[in-house]
């Protein structure tokens, strides 16, 4: 199967030649996919060297001329190493542009923690406005980019990793989708991590639900959940733990409710490794997430006559 990444160049080419406002953005990485746009519209594929501050800005003057730019390195490098300018080029000045990242929270191990950015959503929660993306397959991927080049002038983050289940769903780019239903607390299980999550729930009676697209959060998809599954909810997101255990409880405010975020630790891993050690080093293997998730729902359950 090819990785969410195979998919992004040949989709956002398309768009190039479908559509005079798209401009492409680089910074060296990724830029043999575009080989081929880059001699059909030179002036529209532009690459700015090893440079992700001017990345950036380069993104947000092309917004402001009434282009629609796709912005692209590592997510540490698109998120993290250029901020002032993702805060004040795109944010300050109210600009649009789809910043398309991969190399994923730990996607590429040999290349240490410069290579890594489990962080990176949120830090984007620290500013207003954004949509963010986060496909769980490749033909997710595909549908989100088309999302987010048509979303006007919308900033959007959509974030690509080498970690896929196995088929990917019929999304919406809005809401979550409902993959199991249950009655003893909800699962939140954002892109990549859906496959762990429904092995480590086989046995237990809790509703799944997908999440694909997790800013803005759809705070009604998950109330409508916890009406029939009851306000336990388990957030596992393929990133910083408990990223989004804010917008839970902001979703449920009225209501007495419990919360469990399960992701990627703040603790580093400073032994390279492979994908694999390090997801069961932050425990978002099945194993793992059953035992959690398991222990979770099953301590908010009161006993009879207790």
């Amino acid at each position: 199967m090819d990785t969410m990444r195979d998919r992004f160049a040949p989709v956002v080419s398309r768009m190039l030649d479908e559509d005079p406002r798209v401009a492409v953005v680089l910074a060296e990485i990724g830029r043999d996919g575009f080989r081929d746009a880059e001699r059909r519209h030179p002036d529209r594929v532009i690459n700015v060297g090893i440079r992700e501050q001017l990345l950036v800005g380069a993104a947000a003057g092309l917004a402001l001329t009434g282009m629609r730019p796709v912005v692209h390195t590592f997510a540490s490098f698109l998120v993290e190493r250029p901020f002032e300018q993702v805060k004040l080029d795109l944010g300050h000045q109210d600009t649009g542009a789809v910043l398309v990242s991969a190399a994923a929270s730990f996607d590429w191990p040999a290349g240490g923690l410069t290579h890594m950015a489990p962080g990176d959503v949120a830090l984007l929660d620290t500013l207003d406005g954004w949509t963010v993306h986060v496909p769980g397959h490749p033909d997710e991927a595909e549908t989100l980019l088309h999302h987010a080049v048509a979303a006007g002038d919308d900033k959007v983050y959509v974030r690509l990793s080498v970690q896929a289940n196995r088929q990917g769903r019929v999304i919406d780019g809005q809401h979550f989708v409902t993959v199991r239903e249950g009655r003893s607390g909800v699962v939140v299980a954002v892109g990549p991590v859906l496959d762990a999550v429904l092995t480590a729930t086989e046995n237990l009676d809790v509703t799944v639900l997908y999440a694909t697209t997790v800013r803005p959060f759809d705070a009604a998809g998950l109330r409508r959940a916890t009406e029939a599954a009851g306000t336990d909810v388990v957030l596992v997101e393929p990133y910083l733990a408990g990223t989004s255990t804010a917008a839970v409880s902001e979703a449920l405010v009225d209501v007495p409710h419990r919360v469990l975020g399960l992701g990627v630790g703040r603790r580093e891993l400073r032994r390279y490794g492979t994908v694999e050690e390090h997801v069961a080093a932050h425990g978002l293997d099945a194993g793992t997430l059953r035992e959690r998730i398991g222990r979770f729902v099953g301590a908010g359950r009161v006993p009879v006559g207790g």
